[in-house]
């Protein structure tokens, strides 16, 4: 009965996914009511007002965080879903925010992270109302607008002292059910450059985001002389390509885009660009920082270059993701993001993370720390949870842990529940994000289901 209401409202489902995609909610400077940008806010007035539509009461609050509610209770269950996406990047095949149908996919950012699924649990919860199905308790579907950089929208609910739910899930991760989240630290360092010789490094830039593999990277040097031999290496170096300026060449590096806790899955263009820059003829500070780049960093995935390499038996190993550079002759700056196994702690690596980058004469701008997650198997809710998998999909609903961060880290009693389904690719972050039509009304009947198993 539920599911065949959901497949009824099929179109509907799908444009308002579109509408959602076609906003581009990547963070920005502030602006009055407005604290992550102008399109984060117009993305969650959007999602108020459908919400409003539906027939739940919507509720904003102070622009920093939003969501529906509907039911009955004294206790409420939350789906937490966030509307701000990672930068779109280059590389697309179909506009980034058309939200296009081809193949029977929908193309665009967010449309997997996280705007489909959230979008997706307001219908399942729509369904719910429309069918009278009783509940217990209250449910608010939660529209998170800062969980790719920092989750301070769900800190600030947090911390303003409102209402607590007693249990729930973010459809931001894949099933079966996320029971343990490595534990996140994001951090910028700058380290200063004193230049000199007949090779300059006057400008590079590469990557999107600390938690996203970059997937091009590129750097301007002023060459005094013939770039002959520099040509003559970029010819037998894949994925290297040259172009000549008048006073200055450029130096472009392609590598492949991945999310930050999947970095195996990627090429990072940054250090491959390093490695390539390593060997022409720099001497002095840009000499010395790419010595130390290519020793200490370089393509390493798990932080052993560093010193700072963990594991444990549920979550596996350490991991470390060189996101971003930018600089010019005077001055270099980083982004990184590194991810810890579940039983172990921040104070198990940071002091000799720090020191490392100390030894390459970096200076901290900011870091960011998200502690790790680990839900006991015995909790109730992940064994409703379970039950719910087990009934939709027809097989055991192992537990796992993941490198991903969710708002699970953010709230109590939250773990992370879907939307990517066993064998399916992970698209986030990446060019040409796309949630196939299929998937998303198959994710809007599960959780439909685990609102009504975790509401009851």
């Amino acid at each position: 009965m539920i599911d065949q209401k959901i497949l009824d409202m099929k179109e509907e489902i799908i444009k308002s996914v579109q509408d959602s995609v076609k906003i581009r909610s990547v963070e920005e400077e502030p602006k009055d009511g407005m604290p992550f940008g102008k399109g984060v806010h117009n993305s969650l007035i959007h999602c108020l007002n459908l919400s409003e539509s539906l027939g739940f009461k919507a509720v904003n609050v102070d622009n920093m965080i939003g969501y529906a509610e509907y039911g009955q209770g004294d206790e409420m269950v939350a789906i937490l879903g966030h509307l701000d996406v990672v930068p779109e990047g280059e590389g697309w095949t179909y506009p980034p925010y058309a939200a296009e149908i081809h193949n029977g996919k929908i193309y665009g950012r967010g449309t997997t992270d996280d705007k489909g699924p959230t979008i997706g649990a307001l219908y399942a919860l729509k369904a719910i109302k429309d069918l009278n199905i009783p509940l217990k308790r209250r449910v608010r579907v939660f529209f998170g607008l800062n969980e790719e950089t920092g989750s301070n929208c769900v800190k600030y609910y947090v911390e303003k002292g409102e209402e607590m739910p007693v249990c729930g899930f973010t459809p931001d991760a894949e099933y079966p059910i996320i029971n343990g989240e490595k534990g996140i630290v994001t951090c910028k360092y700058t380290r200063k450059l004193n230049q000199s010789g007949d090779m300059i490094l006057k400008s590079v830039k590469g990557g999107i985001a600390a938690n996203v593999v970059p997937d091009f990277a590129e750097a301007e040097i002023i060459v005094a002389g013939n770039n002959k031999e520099i040509k003559k290496l970029s010819d037998k170096t894949e994925d290297i390509k040259i172009e000549e300026k008048e006073n200055s060449i450029i130096i472009k590096c392609h590598g492949v885009s991945a999310h930050g806790s999947t970095p195996e899955k990627g090429k990072n263009a940054i250090s491959y660009l390093m490695k390539f820059l390593e060997r022409l003829n720099f001497t002095g500070d840009f000499k010395e920082f790419l010595d130390y780049y290519n020793e200490y960093i370089g393509t390493d995935l798990n932080g052993e270059s560093l010193g700072i390499y963990l594991e444990d038996d549920i979550s596996g190993k350490l991991i470390f993701n060189l996101g971003t550079v930018l600089g010019n002759e005077n001055e270099l700056s980083f982004e990184i993001n590194i991810r810890y196994p579940v039983k172990k702690t921040f104070e198990d690596f940071n002091d000799t993370f720090k020191e490392k980058m100390e030894l390459g004469k970096f200076k901290e701008v900011y870091l960011r720390h998200k502690k790790s997650l680990y839900v006991s198997p015995d909790t109730e809710f992940i064994k409703k949870l379970q039950k719910v998998y087990e009934e939709q999909f027809g097989e055991k609903a192992e537990l796992i842990s993941i490198g991903g961060g969710t708002y699970a880290k953010a709230m109590k009693n939250i773990v992370a529940f879907g939307p990517i389904m066993k064998g399916q690719p992970m698209v986030e972050h990446k060019p040409d994000e796309y949630i196939e039509i299929d998937s998303l009304m198959k994710n809007v009947q599960v959780m439909a289901a685990a609102i009504k198993e975790l509401a009851n």
